[in-house]
This record gives C-alpha cells, sequence and structure tokens, in this order.
C-alpha cells in the first residue's frame, strides 16, 4: 500500500471478496536534496488500513531500491543508455524483496495497484494489459516470471480509473481525492535530469547538425536521450526554426546530434535492434509472427517481427523506422492485449 488511491482500493476489493488482507508499506531510499513524501504517504496507507480494519507493516527495502534501482541507473547514465527506473523498481523491489518478504511470511498472493490483468489459459498465466487502455501499466511488467505472476493478483486491472476512484468514495476511504504520483518511481515529481545532476558532473560540450556544424551547446550528452527536444541551447536560430530533437550522441566526444524530424521523419530510423536481458512471461515469441511493440509507457503501439530467438538475445525488426530508439530502453512485445514479455534494447 502506497498510500495512494490505486493501492487503497485494491485493499478493500480484496477484502470485499473474502480474502484476508495485510497492508504493507515499502520504505525505500530517497537522496537529501528531494522533498520526503514517504512520511505522509505511509501515514496516509496506515489510515486507509485502519478505516478497512486490516492489519499493517512497514517493510524496509532502502538497500534493494539503492543498490538495485538507482545505482544501476546512474551507472546506466554514465555509460551514455537510458534505463527505465520503474521497470527495475518492479523487478528488484514489488516484485523482488516484497514478494520475497511475502511468501517467507507465509502469504498465498501479493496484491499491487497496478493497471494489469492476469488470465489463466492453457495451464499458463498470461499477463494482459489493464482494460483503462490510458492507465494501463503492464509495460513495467514485463520481468514477471511465471511463478510471480501466479501469487499476484491487480485488483484494479479490470477497472477504470474513475470508477476506482468511485470505488474509493463508496467505501469511504481517505485517499479517494488524492492525485496520482508522478515522476521516477517512488521518488516522486523530480526531472531525471536534476536528479542525475546530483551523481554525475555536468560537462559543457557541442550541440551537432546532420552537417556536423556546432550549432549550440549543452551541459552533458550523458543527460539526454534519442528523441528528447529539451535540455540544450541553439545558437544558430532562424526566425522559422522548427524544434529540435536529439537524434545520436557520442559520450567520448560529449555531443550531441539534432535535427528537424518535422523535416526528416525516419532520421535515424532504425528497422532493426537486439534485445539483451529477456524475459517471456508465457512462452517464447515465434519466429516471423506479427506482434506490436512499444519503447515507451503510453507509445503507441508499432507493428514489428521477431527474425532471431536465442536463449541470450531477440531479433526485432519494425514494420517502419523507429526514430527514438536508445540503448538501455525496454521494448515489451504484445500480442493482442496480451504482455508476452520483452528486453533491454542493447
Amino acid at each position: 500500500m502506497s498510500g495512494g488511491v490505486d493501492s487503497s482500493v485494491s485493499a478493500a476489493l480484496l477484502k470485499e471478496a473474502g480474502f484476508d488482507v495485510t497492508g504493507v508499506f515499502i520504505k525505500v531510499w530517497q537522496p537529501d536534496f528531494i522533498e520526503c513524501r514517504a512520511t505522509e504517504d505511509r501515514l496516509d496507507a496506515m489510515r486507509v488500513a485502519a478505516q478497512l480494519g486490516i492489519p499493517f507493516l512497514t517493510l524496509d527495502l532502502e538497500k534493494e531500491y539503492k543498490e538495485e534501482v538507482v545505482e544501476y541507473m546512474i551507472a546506466e547514465y554514465k555509460k551514455g543508455r537510458t534505463p527505465n527506473p520503474d521497470v527495475m523498481c518492479n523487478r528488484a523491489v514489488k516484485f523482488g524483496g516484497f514478494y520475497d518478504f511475502a511468501m517467507k511470511e507465509g502469504a498465498d498472493f501479493v496484491a499491487t495497484g497496478h493497471y494489469a490483468r492476469k488470465v489463466e489459459a492453457n495451464g499458463k498465466v498470461q499477463l494482459y494489459a489493464g482494460k483503462d487502455q490510458n492507465k494501463d501499466q503492464s509495460y513495467f511488467l514485463w520481468t514477471l516470471t511465471q511463478e510471480k505472476l501466479a501469487h499476484t493478483l491487480f485488483p484494479v486491472g479490470n477497472i477504470e480509473k474513475p470508477q476506482v476512484r468511485e470505488l474509493a468514495r463508496k467505501y469511504g476511504l481517505f485517499t479517494a481525492e488524492k492525485k496520482d504520483s508522478q515522476g521516477i518511481c517512488f521518488l516522486g515529481k523530480v526531472s531525471m535530469k536534476d536528479f542525475l545532476k546530483h551523481y554525475i558532473e555536468s560537462k559543457k560540450g557541442d550541440v551537432l547538425n546532420e552537417a556536423g556544424e556546432v550549432i549550440g551547446y549543452h551541459d552533458g550528452s550523458w543527460f539526454f536521450t534519442i528523441g528528447e527536444r529539451h535540455g540544450f541551447t541553439i545558437n544558430k536560430k532562424g526566425t522559422n526554426d522548427l524544434p529540435y530533437y536529439v537524434i545520436a550522441k557520442n559520450i567520448e566526444d560529449n555531443t550531441i546530434t539534432v535535427a528537424n524530424h518535422s523535416e526528416t521523419p525516419e532520421v535515424s530510423g532504425q528497422r532493426e535492434i537486439t534485445l539483451l536481458t529477456t524475459n517471456w512471461i508465457s512462452g517464447a515469441p515465434i519466429i516471423g509472427k506479427s506482434y506490436k511493440a512499444r519503447i515507451r509507457y503510453r507509445q503507441p503501439l508499432f507493428e514489428c517481427e521477431v527474425t532471431k530467438f536465442d536463449p541470450t538475445s531477440v531479433t526485432v525488426v519494425f514494420t517502419t523506422p523507429q526514430p527514438t530508439l536508445a540503448p538501455g530502453q525496454s521494448l515489451v512485445l504484445y500480442n493482442g492485449e496480451e504482455c508476452l514479455g520483452g528486453g533491454v534494447l542493447e
């Protein structure tokens, strides 16, 4: 229970369904330069647990979060890669330390407020997108295994967000009108660049155009991801300039290259990528079969197919070139509404 409305309603629905529910607030590491909301969120979660009449525990996973999420994220950015901290948070914290704790304590299931669904078919457990397409969080759960998914419940996965708030009001929950959290997983509303600047030194570098000409400057190529359009300064401007987007970066030379995507829509577009560190939830994808994929949360799905598969890597070919792929991102495959799994871009 995070202190938000989704996990609050999840607990209420489970209790109403007859489950023996225990609320658990996960305590994670937070840097001293970010306003700490953990105390307030924990109090909100505790109030909801009291309203529901269920036991309440606090689980300290500061070490796991610091080592497996934060330090991993910083190390990846230093290499010029673009990791997804929410994916790592789910793997290491919610379905890592929390899941292990719950199973050790004798729980039959863990439950979360994720907008995702679990479907049992053909002797396997499958992960499906949440009913609310605007809130679907299956993208962040591609690292789940059969064992962990089998012991997981998503009580709000079949419900749309407005209905979740209506249920919170019906149950009289303290969190019914609480705003959704934003930003990096657990850290709150802080920009990635502002966070990283406390751990990675800023260093002025050149902004280049496609011809290799210097047209501006930035404060460190490692802070940028492919497709980004903010955070750098353009000196050579015209009266009708279109927005510039990062299409490439060179960590060794500390440069970024930008272009006007609206004029060159397929600039730096890739048709083929390799995935490493893959995980397939209910079975490996079929070579040659058409799938849908996304590389960012809430990004529209695009068509692709798997052309090569082995235990350590997977090759994916897109129907149309993808211009904003960045090493370190998570690519997640879908077969209809089923989330098959995914991997990390090489």
